[in-house]
C-alpha cells in the first residue's frame, strides 16, 4: 500500500500529492465552511468571534482496518491516526499562527479545539467531511464516514484557519515532509 497525500481546494489548481513511509494514504482538502460551522462557529470556537473569513481543512487518513466495529485493534489504530493528525495539525496550526492567522485543530476524539477555549457544543468532523465532500456516513455506535476508495477505513480530522488557501497550502507543503510525506507528480 502506498502512502499518498493530496490537497484540493475549491480551486482545483491547488492539488498536492505526497507519498509517505507508513503505507497509509492521506487526503487533504480546503473548503469554505459548511452551513453547520457558519451557524455554530461562536458555540464551537468562542474565541473566534471577530473572524470574518474561515477555511476548513479536512484531513482524511486511511486506516488499516474498517472503523465500523469497536475492537482493541481498531481502537489502537484510531488512537495512532489521532496522534498523527495532532502532530501534523499542531505543526500546521502553529506555522499559520506564527504568520498571524487564527488557526486551530479539532480533537477528533472529543470534538473540541486544542488551541482555543472549548465552546458549548463540540465539532463533528464526520458530519463536516460528509457535508463538504459529499461522502456517505454509516450511523453505528458512532458515525463512520465512507470514502469512495477506502470504504469505512477512513479517519477524518479537521483544522480551521483564517489563512487564505495559498498560505495554508504553503504551510502544508513545508510541513508534510517533516511527517514523512513527500511530494510526487500527479
Amino acid at each position: 500500500m502506498v502512502n499518498s497525500l493530496s490537497v484540493r481546494t475549491s480551486d482545483p489548481s491547488y492539488p498536492i500529492n505526497l507519498v509517505g513511509k507508513t503505507g497509509q494514504a492521506v487526503y487533504i482538502s480546503i473548503h469554505n465552511p459548511s452551513q453547520y460551522i457558519c451557524a455554530n462557529c461562536e458555540q464551537i470556537l468562542p474565541d473566534w468571534k471577530q473572524q470574518q473569513f474561515l477555511w476548513v481543512i479536512v484531513v482524511l487518513q486511511q486506516s488499516k482496518y474498517p472503523l465500523v466495529e469497536m475492537t482493541g485493534e481498531i481502537e489502537t489504530e484510531k488512537e495512532k491516526l489521532r496522534e498523527k493528525f495532532i502532530r501534523f495539525g499542531c505543526d500546521v496550526a502553529f506555522n499559520l499562527r506564527d504568520q498571524g492567522y487564527t488557526t486551530d485543530l479539532i480533537d477528533p476524539r472529543t470534538g473540541y479545539p486544542l488551541l482555543s477555549h472549548p465552546g458549548l457544543i463540540p465539532h463533528d468532523d464526520t458530519a463536516v467531511a460528509k457535508a463538504l465532500l459529499n461522502y456517505p456516513v454509516i450511523k453505528n455506535k458512532c458515525c463512520v464516514l465512507v470514502h469512495p476508495q477506502w470504504g469505512t477505513a477512513v479517519y477524518p480530522s479537521v483544522l480551521l484557519s483564517s489563512a487564505p488557501p495559498e498560505v495554508i497550502l504553503s504551510a502544508i507543503k513545508s510541513i508534510a515532509p517533516l511527517h514523512g510525506w513527500m511530494e510526487v507528480d500527479n
